[in-house]
Order: C-alpha cells, then sequence, then structure tokens
C-alpha cells in the first residue's frame, strides 16, 4: 500500500484488546500522571531530606556554638535514612553503601568536632536528647521497614549494620557532646586532655 504508514510493535509484546488502562496498572493514579516515577519510597525521602536537612541547615546558620554541633551530628542522622529510602525507591544498592560510610563518618566527624571545641563547649555543654532520641527513632523505623521490605539475605544484613552504625554512633556523638552525667560548668570536658 503506497503512502499509508503501518504501525509496527516492537518485538516481543503483543496487542492489547480492550480500552482504558489494565487492571492493576502501575502509575494510573491521578500523582502517577502528576508525578511519573515518583514512588513513595522517594516521596518519603524527599520529605525527610527536605525537611531535616533544612532544620539542620538552620540550625548550624543561626544560634550559639552547641546548637550548631548538634545540628551537625543531627544532619547525618537525617541525611542515612534518606539515603536508604532513596536506595529502596530507585533500587540502587550503591546508595546503601553510600549511607554505610556516612553512618560510620558522620559521628567520627562529630567527635573531631568535640575534641577541637571541647573548652568552648565545656563551659554551656549542649543538650538535644529530645532531637537525638527522634532522630534514632526514626532510623530505626527506616531500617526496621526497609529490612522487611528487602527480606532475608545480604541486603538485611547491610541495613542492620549501617542501623546499628547510624543509632549508636549519634548517641555515642550527642553524649559525648553534653559531657560527663554530673558535669557542672567549667569541669572540663571528658574528651580533652590536661
Amino acid at each position: 500500500m503506497a503512502g499509508v504508514r503501518q504501525h509496527r510493535r516492537p518485538a516481543g509484546t503483543r496487542r492489547r484488546r480492550g480500552r482504558g488502562p489494565r487492571r492493576g496498572a502501575r502509575g494510573t493514579g491521578r500523582a502517577a500522571k502528576r508525578w511519573p516515577g515518583v514512588n513513595g519510597w522517594i516521596l518519603a525521602a524527599t520529605l525527610t531530606l527536605g525537611t531535616g536537612l533544612a532544620a539542620a541547615l538552620w540550625g548550624v546558620a543561626t544560634g550559639p556554638l552547641r546548637r550548631r554541633v548538634v545540628a551537625q551530628n543531627l544532619s547525618t542522622a537525617v541525611a542515612c535514612p534518606g539515603l536508604l529510602l532513596l536506595a529502596q525507591g530507585y533500587d540502587r544498592p550503591s546508595y546503601v553503601d553510600l549511607a554505610l560510610v556516612l553512618a560510620l563518618l558522620g559521628p567520627v566527624g562529630t567527635l573531631v568536632f568535640a575534641r577541637l571545641l571541647g573548652d568552648e563547649l565545656a563551659e554551656n555543654p549542649p543538650r538535644a536528647r529530645i532531637a537525638t532520641g527522634a532522630a534514632a527513632g526514626f532510623g530505626a523505623v527506616v531500617v526496621l521497614a526497609l529490612c522487611v521490605v528487602t527480606g532475608p539475605g545480604r541486603a538485611t544484613a547491610k541495613l542492620l549494620v549501617t542501623g546499628a552504625l547510624l543509632i549508636g554512633g549519634n548517641l555515642l556523638a550527642s553524649r559525648a557532646l553534653a559531657g560527663p552525667a554530673g558535669a557542672g560548668k567549667g569541669s572540663g570536658a571528658p574528651w580533652t586532655t590536661s
């Protein structure tokens, strides 16, 4: 037939009869039409990173030294679960490796700041029990939810190690920032040597 274009279907596909989307097809809802390629994991990661890092940036940019150091510590506690959620949303296991490195090195950076700023922090030690507890709880919820979705295997073990490093490291760094339990003003910080 001259002048008439025939539509060729890609190999391995077949023609579907009937009209409208398939039943149970992904991406047929209103939100899927508005934001194609966005799933619940990516939305949760966006909200986590957006709100958490904005609050941490505000804490680092304003206020006294003690608030800045706590905000720096909590930025790790927010960024790591955000990376884990992005790893699940985009199906990229390399993001889990990045979260593992961040969970390991983030609290170490806070401990370095605590060591360098020990004299200034000893005068007015930061207190962030509620913020640290909330960040640790959020990290635990994210890690456990991802472990349930992932199922048993190596990936679950890596998630559990990342979660343990994240929660333990941030609790340890927050405890080091607060100083000894019964310390008053001018008593010296436990991380400084005389």
